[in-house]
């Protein structure tokens, strides 16, 4: 904005100094050139007097010598035969003009101007007696006629290059103005969109952008508030939480001894650390900033083993047959142990919420060159519509699914720069791919922005995981 502020003060400036400065400039010269020619009609008059007295050579050089022009020997005269001059035409001085020029102003006794050699000859008529006109020739140099027009066209150029240096130099500063509280208000944008909700911006610069700033920093109290209200929203909702699960807590006591009831008491005691973390976490004076996936990482082969431990024996319960691989050497990534517990969780829970009893799935983990791809697969009716189910976060569903448990995975694959696709297993249902980048900064980005090449690569895992997968024994 203000470098576009400054090109059209300077177009206006330059044009509007241009239908002056040229004008202006003509008009000086045309001046100069009339003082020369007016100057030069003075002097042929002060012959006047002379030649209506007497028509001898001797008097009327006299009488030129004593002109600027006569002196500089820039003047003639060139006078008729008649009785003054003994019947024989005279000339004085150095002739300049044509004889046709002289013959032409003798007949038509008009002063006129012409062109020679060096400048322009003014010639002046001049009535002596009734037998003729006498003609008074002066020279004007060309330098007389364009005397003071440089100069003059200096300072006009001067005038208007300053005119020009200080339009542009009021309009920087007014571009100043402008921009520095729209620069204010783009940055606090930007850290209001980082998480840095105490940011607000001075109610500074014009009217309109003062007025940008008001409501800026109103929106940003409004969503200091807004975050406000949900935190205890979401403090009071996992407080009523408490009373069911203590109630939960003392009947998983007295299930008495046994693999299911151990991890019945298990998942409850869990379940009541998980309800405390999120009481604590809204109960916070300040909003969470880190994202989901910070931290040192974790090793996910012995997160996978540990979460399908705690499932299988569900599963046996339930006679499905599970399939676990790739999970027998340590696959690091950059994504927090709690977090990838989580997701596993969500996608596991999915499938005994969503597949009939006695159907197979398995787990598989895959590790490249800067990704990691987890493939969790079942042998259910699958997923008619995978758009819609990464959508159900954002409304009920039919089935009871919030679409919650599919948006936690999504979260932890986008923060190492990878993502989540849901299509067909090999075991004929659902297949959940979970792409992991290795590079934190999000190299997975990058690598979906380099097209085919990508894709390719990303295949060539997948097809390999797929084949260890169908190699692995029933675990």
């Amino acid at each position: 904005m203000r470098w576009a502020l400054v090109k059209v003060s300077l177009a206006v400036t330059v044009m509007v100094v241009l239908a002056f400065a040229v004008p202006l400039g003509l008009v000086i010269k045309e001046m100069a050139r009339d003082r020369a020619l007016s100057n030069a009609e003075r002097q042929a008059a002060a012959i006047g007097p002379t030649l209506s007295l007497t028509g001898e050579r001797r008097p009327l050089e006299h009488a030129m010598q004593s002109t600027l022009a006569g002196a500089a020997n820039r003047m003639a005269l060139h006078i008729p035969a008649s009785e003054r001059t003994a019947g024989r035409p005279v000339e004085i001085g150095t002739r300049r003009a044509s004889p046709a020029d002289l013959a032409l102003v003798q007949q038509v006794p008009r002063a006129s101007t012409t062109k020679v050699n060096g400048g322009s000859v003014l010639l002046q008529p001049i009535a002596i007696d009734s037998d003729g006109i006498a003609v008074v020739e002066v020279f004007v140099p060309e330098e007389d006629l364009s005397r003071g027009v440089t100069t003059a066209w200096l300072m006009l150029a001067g005038v208007g290059i300053a005119l020009v240096v200080g339009s542009v130099a009021v309009a920087d500063r007014l571009g100043v103005r402008m921009v520095k509280p729209a620069q204010r208000l783009a940055g606090a944008a930007q850290e209001l969109g980082e998480g840095k909700l105490g940011v607000r911006v001075p109610e500074e610069g014009p009217t309109e952008l003062r007025s940008a700033a008001i409501a800026f920093n109103a929106m940003a109290d409004q969503v200091v508030q807004l975050l406000a209200n949900e935190r205890e929203l979401a403090a009071d909702l996992s407080h009523r939480l408490r009373t069911p699960l203590t109630v939960l807590r003392l009947n998983a006591a007295s299930l008495g001894e046994g693999l299911a009831a151990d991890q019945t008491r298990a998942a409850v005691e869990q379940l009541e650390r998980e309800v405390d973390t999120i009481i604590r976490t809204a109960r916070e004076a300040k909003p969470q900033t880190t994202a989901v996936g910070s931290g040192s990482g974790c090793d996910a082969s012995e997160v996978i083993r540990e979460r399908m431990e705690f499932w299988s024996a569900l599963a046996e319960d339930e006679g499905r047959t599970v399939r676990i691989a790739g999970v027998d050497r340590p696959v690091r990534i950059p994504v927090a142990r709690p977090d990838l517990a989580a997701a596993l969780d969500a996608l596991l829970g999915n499938v005994f919420r969503h597949t009939a009893e006695g159907t197979a799935f398995s787990v598989d983990v895959h590790n490249g060159d800067d990704a990691v791809i987890v493939l969790v697969s079942d042998a259910g009716p699958g997923i008619a519509d995978p758009a819609a189910a990464m959508a159900r976060g954002n409304s009920g569903s039919r089935d009871g699914s919030t679409g919650l448990g599919l948006d936690i995975v999504r979260r932890v694959a986008e923060s190492t720069g990878g993502d989540v696709r849901i299509g067909s297993s090999v075991l004929g249902g659902t297949e959940v791919r979970i792409w992991l980048g290795l590079d934190p900064r999000g190299g997975g980005r990058e690598e979906r922005r380099r097209g085919h090449r990508g894709s390719d690569r990303r295949r060539t895992l997948i097809h390999a995981g797929r084949r260890t997968r169908q190699d692995d024994p029933v675990s």
